[in-house]
């Protein structure tokens, strides 16, 4: 019985032993893995050299690239500290996003950027006005930012408001009636196949569609210094949109 006990209390204490060993391997693995993550996070932001050695089509390459990055969930990593304390130097964003107040596009994920890399600008259905435009010609001719992007979404609000004629004013809200007013004109420049009403899906995905190209429109036509930066192959303007179920963001440009 004596043996027996004895023997027991071997095994117990070489168990306690092994299971001591391979918890100090898993907290040194655990560690290096660690530290090899905090190594591959990006520290660095976009410098003025980068920002002017890149072409307009070349950005939007990267942008496409980035897609491709949030549709596989492949997002890079970020040390946001060290980028923080870096962009308080300057910024030199390679473009300008405008986008819509949808809490569902998630603008800087969706193209796999951070701290510095782009200027968001955000207006419920992505239309132009004075004060974006403003915000754009900042952005390029001041910023030297050289894509400027409209970007619909899918299932936009704004536009299916706009195609069911919400009455907004009878309910107050004045100013939503006007910025409904505002995408009125690209609901009756597309040609209906249908009923008009936000459930007819191929009729509002052509209406958010050509509400993003018609605001690219405006924006040449309210900013004389864009257009001919634009002419001069300077920048590119052009639009976009974001399909929310896939993630992926189709260009209208080649």
């Amino acid at each position: 019985m004596k043996y027996l006990k004895l023997s027991l209390i071997a095994i117990s204490t070489l168990i306690m032993l092994t299971s001591c060993e391979q918890k100090a391997k898993d907290e040194v693995k655990t560690d290096v893995t660690s530290e090899a993550v905090e190594e591959t996070k990006v520290k660095s932001i976009l410098t003025a050299e980068e920002q002017a050695g890149m072409t307009p089509q070349e950005i939007i390459g990267r942008l496409k690239k980035g897609n491709e990055n949030f549709i596989n969930n492949n997002l890079t990593r970020r040390d946001h500290s060290a980028q923080r304390r870096k962009a308080m130097i300057g910024q030199f964003p390679k473009a300008i996003v405008l986008s819509c107040v949808d809490s569902r596009v998630p603008v800087e994920d969706v193209f796999d950027l951070g701290i510095g890399d782009i200027f968001v600008a955000r207006v419920a259905g992505n239309i132009e006005n004075a004060d974006i435009v403003g915000s754009m010609e900042y952005a390029t001719a001041v910023a030297g930012s050289k894509v400027v992007i409209v970007m619909g979404h899918t299932a936009c609000g704004a536009v299916k408001s706009t195609i069911d004629k919400v009455d907004a004013k009878s309910l107050g809200m004045n100013s939503l009636a006007d910025l409904i007013d505002e995408i009125e004109p690209a609901v009756g420049e597309t040609a209906l196949d249908g009923e008009r009403n936000s459930k007819n899906a191929k009729f509002t995905n052509a209406v958010i569609n050509n509400n993003a190209m018609r605001t690219v429109k405006n924006i040449r036509e309210q900013s004389p210094t864009m257009a001919k930066m634009e002419d001069d192959g300077n920048i590119i303007i052009v639009s976009a949109v974001y399909d929310m179920e896939s993630g992926k963001v189709n260009f209208n440009v080649d």
